[in-house]
């Protein structure tokens, strides 16, 4: 799954400077189809498409970076109506291509998807009715059952996989999300904690501890997340989830201490990382993230994709960067841990 490649040794670099780029998430379409009660994407007025015009003076670079996987986020991607285009460009490289989509316009998309992508990755949240609700869509997991179903047709083997981020509205249904993936017939379902502490995510500052009760568990609601999740893996060692959970025991159980840590105010242990030193975020206005949760470090309007991750302020964020101790890699939910 796209958060967590395991497993990897710790990343022991010479330098700052980056030649090998596996790895790029690139943000194409700033506006969502959804409503999500987590995410304040969708509360954005302005819809920003990422051109696909603008990524040919970027063509060498990605091969001298090596660039293996990209992955097409948002907001909502297939909203972009140069994805064809964007898809052909990454396609001459053979460079692998995987969607991070709502699901909701894969029915519509159904036969540029299957021609454009290598996988698929739907976010689900639930089972239909917990879902539905987190999303704020009527009939929304009806939509992604629709559209699953299209692709499987003009393309039976096709990888689609689901991501679920845990939070207050669907602690106790894990178990449920597995089985409702089960139904769709999906490739594998990975958990990942939600964020809400962060300044990601459209969120011009962090959320306020109001907002961030929205999101985040009660002593109570900790207690119930914490015996679902021993439930799941119960589950999980009996055969009962079809295989399709990717996450280990121990990673299920850290989403559960992630919301400890918030309820009982301790400092935060940091997951193993090495997303700034072997990934790159590229936003719709071409702003370059180390990760989704640091600052930009370069533009790609401005400067090509290797001058940009090797910035002066690139080389200087990586070279003093310590996850450990760095206070957003240890509240970060979504780790990556890469090796070849």
């Amino acid at each position: 799954m796209l958060h967590e490649i395991q497993p990897a040794p710790s990343v022991h670099l010479k330098s700052a400077r980056i030649r090998s780029l596996p790895i790029l998430l690139l943000n194409v379409h700033s506006q969502c189809n959804c409503r999500c009660v987590m995410c304040d994407i969708w509360q954005r007025k302005d819809g920003r498409a990422f051109p696909a015009a603008d990524l040919d003076r970027h063509r060498e670079s990605m091969r001298t970076l090596g660039v293996k996987l990209v992955v097409l986020t948002g907001g909502e991607p297939l909203l972009n109506r140069d994805l064809d285009s964007i898809c052909t460009f990454f396609r001459e490289l053979e460079i692998r291509i995987t969607l991070l989509t709502t699901g909701l316009l894969l029915e519509k998309r159904a036969e540029s998807v299957t021609a454009a992508f290598d996988d698929i990755i739907v976010s689900i949240d639930g089972p239909p009715m917990i879902h539905d609700r987190i999303r704020r869509v009527p009939n929304g997991f009806q939509s992604i059952e629709k559209g699953v179903r299209a692709v499987r047709l003009r393309r039976p083997e096709m990888q689609i996989a689901c991501r679920t981020t845990v939070q207050k509205l669907n602690h106790q249904h894990l178990r449920a999300t597995v089985e409702a993936a089960k139904s769709l017939g999906l490739t594998s379902v990975s958990f990942l904690a939600a964020d809400i502490s962060s300044a990601a995510f459209n969120r011009e500052v962090p959320w306020s501890s109001e907002r961030q009760n929205e999101i985040a568990l009660s002593k109570t609601e900790l207690v119930e997340l914490e015996e679902e999740i021993e439930l799941l893996i119960q589950m999980r060692h009996a055969g009962l989830d079809g295989g399709l959970i990717v996450e280990s025991d121990e990673k299920l159980q850290r989403i559960a201490r992630r919301f400890r840590e918030n309820i009982e105010g301790t400092t935060p242990k940091a997951p193993i990382c090495n997303a700034p030193w072997v990934s790159a975020v590229i936003e719709v206005d071409g702003n370059v993230r180390p990760c989704f949760f640091h600052p930009s470090v370069g533009n790609i309007n401005q400067l090509s994709l290797e001058e940009a991750i090797n910035s002066e302020t690139a080389l200087s964020f990586r070279s003093n960067l310590k996850i450990a101790s760095n206070p957003t890699c240890q509240r970060c939910v979504c780790s990556l841990n890469y090796s070849e």
